[in-house]
């Protein structure tokens, strides 16, 4: 609220546009350089997502900064407004695969969430079930051609859904099925003279075909639209060189029809060219299978937010005039009173009117301890409710709660990463105009030369066939897809390659404690025995009584004290059981001989209800071991104090070692966690992170600022975690890893998951990233290295089109057997 306060004073505002028909980095340039050029106004502009965050001076009207962007070629619409308008086919055009959006805006029960592709750039559509259905949110049909773009439809009261990105694997595979089938006889018949039949030319034209037309028309629709924009990308090299390698071959065979009448008759002198409608269909299907590798690769990424919504309860119990009534938990109101039993999901964030329970803050706080609440003390919406019955007032719905919030700071993330384009795409920016001058250069050059018509032509498709960057194009997907596909094997999940880029600068990591670092549950780590008790009957005692208990700390400890039973046998009985939620347990128990042992375990307010009064010693030694970061539990016998248990939250095996690996790496290992100071220090010195490294008492929006204020001090930021309360600043870093034992919506927050629990696999995803992004660096080298080589050789005419194909093919061999060296990372 504060930004938007500073806005007003400045006199400026921001408008949120979605933007559509963007391809490339060099489009999202083009779009913030215009805006730019009016007086006052910044934009940042974000290509996955397809949208635009505008900051705007109050002399400049909305429908201003809509005409500017439409200027540029592009198509802009305010966010959230209703927009009708028609698509030609040309602006159905098929986009890169990493190029998707979606934005809604909820004003129902779901919390007004605004909600935005995983900023991978998902694939899916976004479903919120009865929310929206309540909201009239509308899907408009698809485009018959590609079944995959959504059109912005009633944006005002009814939400949203906008998505429009590249043709998907579902798009590409029967084009990519019906080109390798064709592609396999043309080959075939063009290579080898034994099976070569008369006039076989035209069969292989008619072959080819189907292939440099339908099966290429991704290629051809996008190098349309970008030279509309005046801008070339790879496509656009793709789509000319397979054009000029059909069409020159079809006027070869047309200006001779005889020129294949016979086997072998081709290749004769004087015959022409030759004929090269295999390179046509060859290159025309490596592409499509590196586009639909890289978009089957990227189909599984899913919503964030709708794993996030998920979390909340569905159903709350109301107390009304003493009478219990069920109702959907979106349509609690405020003030409303309701009832939580044990192991319920709290409906909504508010505050305990009676009763007293232990809850489980875990997924939203971190918390590794379960939070004692009693009256007047405030809870949140999607905790759980462990032991006893509560009555809760609530105090925030919908929009107003914490989770919805949460929710926000995830979408308000997202939104502010920087747009990440494709290298390839990058680098063609440069090379795909280069390339066409050299080829026109080289045709009139040889046609000024020689007035040879056919060598001129000769000699500029050579310098296209090899330039065409078929290895270009597989350079980033095969690699990636083989790092991928050995990350699946060790546990890991890589989810685009955008996050090859991000592993291989980030050089401070912050690890969320909880789950991470540590297991999150609850174990006895010590007992101190006082007044003459021995150590071992303490935990006995305490074990007996708490086993009763259905209290997670209950547990712990019981499980300690059977674990310590020397003859492997059971805990002593228990009679007289009595329990206070928030307080304690008490009970009789038979132990050494003695049948009425008196046992009370609790907090220190517990003891005194029991009248049991500690001295100063006894008080110090709990508050010592408290203040070392442990919980500790007193246990009284018979009317005094017997000792005290204390528990930790356990250290994971492995995280050691993997934070001095971290440290080799050169990226700095920070600890971040929503416990108190003394626990963070605990666990940061067992682990080997230094004191200046640990953020404390760190709330969900405060894990957010830390990750800012390290990105505002130069840091290149990774976020390791597992718990929603993580998955904001998942989001908000550079590169975010979730480790697999955590919740659905960390895990869609994130660039890596570790399926495991072993901070070790964290420090090996990191290492296959980085290792994936310089083979994919090497790769694009050598495809490079042959157009460096061969494009000046072609153009001096020493390079027929034929060899030209078999260099380009040979790139390509190149460049898949040095991804493939990826399956031996680990072993």
């Amino acid at each position: 609220m504060g930004n938007q306060d500073l806005l007003k004073q400045q006199g400026t505002r921001i408008v949120e546009l979605d933007i559509e028909g963007m391809t490339c980095a060099s489009c999202v340039a083009r779009v913030e350089r215009k805006l730019g050029k009016l007086e006052g106004v910044e934009a940042s502009v974000n290509l996955p997502l397809e949208s635009a965050s505008v900051t705007v001076p109050a002399d400049i009207t909305d429908q201003q900064i809509v005409d500017t962007v439409n200027a540029t070629g592009y198509k802009a619409y305010l966010k959230n407004q209703p927009a009708t308008h028609e698509h030609t086919e040309v602006e159905h055009a098929e986009h890169h695969d990493d190029h998707s959006g979606t934005e809604h805006d909820h004003s129902g029960g779901a919390g007004g969430m605004r909600q935005h592709a995983s900023k991978r750039g998902t694939s899916e559509h976004a479903e919120h079930g009865a929310d929206a259905v309540a909201t009239g949110d509308h899907h408009a049909v698809a485009h018959e051609e590609h079944g995959e773009h959504a059109e912005h439809v009633g944006r005002g009261a009814a939400t949203g859904d906008h998505m429009h990105h590249g043709p998907g694997a579902k798009t590409l595979r029967p084009r990519l099925i019906v080109a390798a089938v064709l592609t396999v006889p043309v080959f075939a018949i063009s290579m080898v003279p034994a099976l070569q039949f008369a006039n076989w030319g035209w069969v292989a034209a008619a072959l080819a075909l189907p292939v440099v037309s339908w099966a290429a028309w991704p290629f051809h629709r996008a190098a349309a639209i970008n030279a509309r924009h005046f801008a070339s990308t790879m496509d656009t090299l793709v789509s000319i060189g397979v054009l000029a390698a059909y069409l020159y071959s079809a006027w070869q065979l047309i200006s001779n029809p005889r020129m294949t009448e016979h086997p072998g008759m081709e290749a004769m002198e004087g015959m022409g060219g030759g004929l090269y409608f295999e390179v046509a269909a060859v290159v025309t299907t490596f592409l499509l299978l590196g586009r639909y590798l890289e978009a089957n690769a990227k189909a599984k990424a899913g919503d964030a937010l709708k794993a996030l919504l998920s979390l909340g309860a569905k159903d709350a119990t109301v107390l009304k005039d003493g009478v219990e009534h069920k109702i959907p938990a979106d349509e609690l109101r405020v003030g409303d009173v309701f009832v939580v039993r044990p192991g319920e999901k709290i409906a909504t964030d508010g505050v305990v009117t009676d009763g007293a329970s232990a809850v489980d803050a875990s997924l939203l706080t971190g918390e590794s301890v379960p939070v004692e609440v009693g009256p007047d003390s405030p809870v949140t919406g999607a905790t759980i409710n462990t032991s006893g019955r509560l009555l809760v007032r609530a105090t925030r719905v919908g929009s107003e709660t914490t989770l919805a919030q949460m929710g926000r700071l995830v979408s308000q993330a997202q939104t502010g990463k920087a747009p990440i384009a494709r290298l390839a795409d990058r680098i063609s920016a440069v090379f795909v105009p280069v390339v066409l001058v050299i080829a026109v250069l080289t045709f009139f050059a040889w046609f000024l030369t020689t007035g040879e018509l056919n060598a001129s032509f000769t000699a500029a498709v050579a310098v296209l066939v090899i330039a065409c960057p078929c290895a270009l194009g597989l350079a980033t997907p095969v690699g990636l897809l083989t790092g991928t596909g050995r990350g699946a094997q060790l546990g890991i999940l890589i989810k685009g390659p955008q996050v090859l880029e991000d592993t291989r600068t980030v050089d401070t990591i912050l690890l969320d404690k909880t789950g991470t670092v540590t297991s999150g549950k609850l174990a006895v780590d010590g007992t101190i025995p006082l007044n003459g008790h021995r150590e071992a009957d303490v935990l006995t005692l305490a074990g007996a009584v708490e086993a009763a208990s259905e209290h997670p700390i209950a547990h712990a400890i019981a499980a300690a004290a059977k674990d310590a039973m020397l003859d492997g046998g059971s805990l002593p009985k228990v009679s007289d059981f009595s329990s206070a939620a928030g307080g304690g347990v008490r009970g009789t128990v038979a132990l050494n001989g003695n049948p009425g042992t008196v046992v009370v375990v609790g907090r220190s307010g517990w003891l005194e209800e029991n009248g049991i009064v500690p001295d100063e010693a006894q008080r110090k030694a709990l508050a010592d071991s408290e203040a070392g970061g442990a919980t500790a539990i007193w246990v009284a016998v018979d009317g005094t104090p017997a000792g005290i248990v204390a528990l930790r939250d356990t250290i994971k095996d492995g995280s050691a070692a993997a934070i001095a690996r971290l440290k080799e790496m050169g990226i700095r290992p920070m600890l971040l966690t929503g416990d108190n100071a003394a626990v963070a220090a605990q666990v940061a010195d067992a682990v080997g992170i230094a004191p200046e490294d640990v953020f404390a008492g760190v709330l969900p929006e405060g894990k957010v600022d830390a990750v800012r204020q390290l990105q505002a001090k130069g840091a290149t930021v990774a976020m390791a975690g597992d718990g929603v309360n993580d998955a904001a600043a998942l989001a908000q870093a550079e590169l975010g890893i979730a480790m697999g034992s955590g919740t659905d919506v960390a895990i869609e927050a994130s660039d890596l998951t570790v399926m495991g629990s072993d901070l070790g696999q964290l420090v090996q995803a990191i290492e296959l990233s980085r290792r994936t992004l310089r083979t994919i660096k090497v790769n694009l080298f050598w495809a490079f290295f042959y157009n460096a080589i061969g494009i000046p050789v072609a153009a001096l005419g020493l390079l027929n089109p034929m060899i030209a194909g078999a260099a380009m093919a040979a790139s390509s061999v190149l460049v898949v057997a040095n991804s493939l060296r990826l399956r031996g990372f680990g072993k």
